[in-house]
């Protein structure tokens, strides 16, 4: 038996893992993570991530080889309704509805004008391998695979882990100071009594993972393919590419398998009913993997249990509709590993952890809520229109060729269920809920104004510097070099103090207060006759503060405090400022005087 000692222990090597590991080690925190499976994932599991997970990847340099190998905007930016993908039957191969999604089609401009990058469709089975790479170069030797914990206490000043080499059954004493829970809630949450509250069986699901020439029937461009099946409900389904190439070069699929279907199916079974689904009765298969798998809706009651933090699948879990449940689990990491590098250099008390919580918990519980909300609501759209599971059989082929009679009344027929297919945004252009979300306590300084009023099916993003928020994208000029505001803070521990071009004062503030703190500070004037130029107005539309104001932006580019305008005395402001996020003792309870 050996000991080995790190500042952080990871455990979990899935995408949230795995993304803890490359933030931290950009923010040059010594850690150790280990995984018990032998190699990532070997199931596409997750397969969109959202705009602000990709410009996290960016801040991190891992967008490049992420869109590399992931399928670009325009090969997957609608969601589609079909009858079946083939069949000479009168009511096979029938397009319902199809519709712009996640940032394709006209959404494109809206969320290109939202951030430096757009979404990328990559599945897990993909992208895991991408950080697992990152991850071993930027921490060499302590990336465990085949290495899992098996016993854990928390001994107030430290957390004492027993980690066992699965292939050769060696006992290793890992001694930590933090320990991240990123194991799918399997072990460490359980074994520290954290309930996870909600639904825990809202529906059986049956996923088959398989590869197939589907090339002559495929449509171009879709992230998700629902199929509702004219004659028999039970053969309504959904299927999604999977890679490693896109659209009608795509080769991998999974199909979920309607809820109904039992668990077990045999592997004739479930060849036999992709077949059927897809209208295909002599498709060549090869079938990969069938899982039965619950959808739940899950969330943590506790993200932080002395010196141990929840993150991912083991402090939420929720439906896949909206695919916020890889994301936010980044996210969550996003959030964690600036915190820990900061309480560990001592440039903040622990207390700051506590805000990892206090911010991440309340989005977590709106994303698994409106997760739920979406399905549930998807399934009444189909109600609505007559399409649904609960169609009555002996009416169903009558009601589908209803919708398709080229008449008046199939004309109306079609004409209402535009709109009611409309309502679905909510579910596949919830732009807002990707990157609208604001922590209203925790590691910032509230100015007392009130956020702004959100879409109700969270459709529309309106960009905002009010505290807590993620800081607006827009493009910037300096010396000739274009960047985006989101590159001001860099990969570090730094924060950003983003100024109108009458912002001399404190600009010279913050470099004295970052001394102070021996924490960095990037300043940034941006507007005429300042070092930064501000391409074609986009700060002034959205800064929200006046040629004197200023705003700081913590490290993971969320705000952290503005001024509107000018101060008497902006290093007394910043300091004090400073302070409160750090949750420094020292000034914690002055508040930050601006004018």
């Amino acid at each position: 038996m050996g000991t080995l000692e790190v500042p952080v222990l990871i455990v979990g090597g899935g995408g949230c893992g795995l993304s803890a590991s490359v933030f931290l080690s950009d923010l040059g925190v010594g850690h150790l993570l280990v995984e018990r499976h032998a190699d990532t994932a070997n199931i596409p599991k997750a397969h969109y991530l959202n705009q602000r997970t990709m410009e996290i990847f960016r801040q991190h340099g891992i967008d490049g080889p992420v869109a590399e190998q992931g399928a670009p905007l325009e090969k997957f930016g609608q969601v589609r309704w079909l009858t079946s993908l083939a069949g000479d039957g009168a009511l096979d191969s029938r397009v319902i509805h199809e519709m712009d999604a996640f940032g394709g089609g006209e959404l494109r401009e809206r969320y290109a004008a939202a951030g430096p990058v757009l979404p990328v469709k990559l599945p897990q089975i993909r992208l895991e391998p991408i950080l697992r790479r990152r991850a071993e170069q930027r921490n060499p030797g302590r990336i465990l695979f085949s290495h899992e914990m098996t016993g854990f206490t928390d001994e107030g000043d430290r957390v004492v882990v027993e980690v066992r080499d699965v292939e050769s059954g060696e006992i290793t004493t890992v001694v930590t100071q933090y320990l991240i829970a990123a194991d799918g809630g399997r072990t460490v949450g359980a074994a520290l009594g954290v309930e996870m509250q909600g639904l825990a069986g809202l529906l059986d699901v049956t996923t088959a993972y398989f590869s197939a020439d589907l090339s002559e029937w495929w449509h171009e461009g879709t992230l998700i393919t629902h199929f509702l099946n004219a004659y028999d409900p039970g053969l309504s389904s959904n299927i999604i590419e999977m890679g490693p190439a896109w659209g009608k070069d795509c080769r991998e699929w999974v199909l979920h398998l309607p809820p109904s279907d039992p668990g077990g199916l045999d592997e004739q079974e479930v060849v036999a009913r992709i077949r059927e689904v897809l209208g295909l009765p002599g498709l060549d298969v090869t079938l990969h993997h069938v899982t039965n798998w619950t959808v739940e809706a899950l969330l943590a009651e506790r993200y932080r249990v002395g010196r141990v933090l929840l993150a991912g699948d083991a402090a939420h879990r929720q439906p896949p509709t909206v695919g916020l449940g890889l994301n936010s689990g980044i996210q969550d990491a996003h959030n964690l590993a600036w915190k820990l590098a900061t309480v560990l250099t001592g440039r903040a008390d622990d207390r700051l952890l506590d805000t990892y919580e206090v911010e991440r918990r309340p989005v977590a519980r709106h994303n698994v809520d409106w997760a739920v909300s979406a399905a549930f609501h998807h399934r009444s759209v189909l109600d609505a229109i007559g399409l649904g599971e609960n169609a009555p059989v002996q009416r169903r082929e009558a009601m589908f060729s209803a919708y398709f009679e080229q008449s008046p009344i199939g004309a109306a027929v079609r004409a209402r269920a535009v709109e009611i297919f409309d309502t679905h945004r909510g579910g596949c252009q919830a732009h807002d809920l990707e990157v609208g979300f604001a922590y209203e306590q925790g590691a910032i300084v509230p100015d007392g104004s009130e956020p702004p009023a959100r879409a109700p099916l969270r459709d529309v993003y309106q960009p905002t510097t009010r505290p807590g928020h993620r800081l607006p994208h827009v493009w910037l000029e300096r010396e000739g070099r274009r960047l985006s505001t989101h590159d001001l803070t860099g990969t570090g521990t730094g924060f950003a103090l983003l100024t109108g071009p009458d912002g001399g004062a404190w600009c010279e503030a913050a470099a004295r207060v970052a001394e102070k703190f021996s924490v960095p500070i990037v300043t940034a004037r941006i507007g005429d006759g300042a070092e930064f130029t501000d391409v074609d107005g986009g700060w002034e539309a959205v800064r929200q503060i006046t040629d004197g104001g200023a705003v700081l932006v913590r490290p993971d580019n969320h705000v952290a405090w503005r001024s509107v305008s000018g101060s008497e005395n902006p290093e007394e402001v910043l300091a004090n400022t400073l302070s409160r996020v750090l949750d420094h003792t020292a000034g914690a309870d002055v508040p930050p005087r601006a004018a």
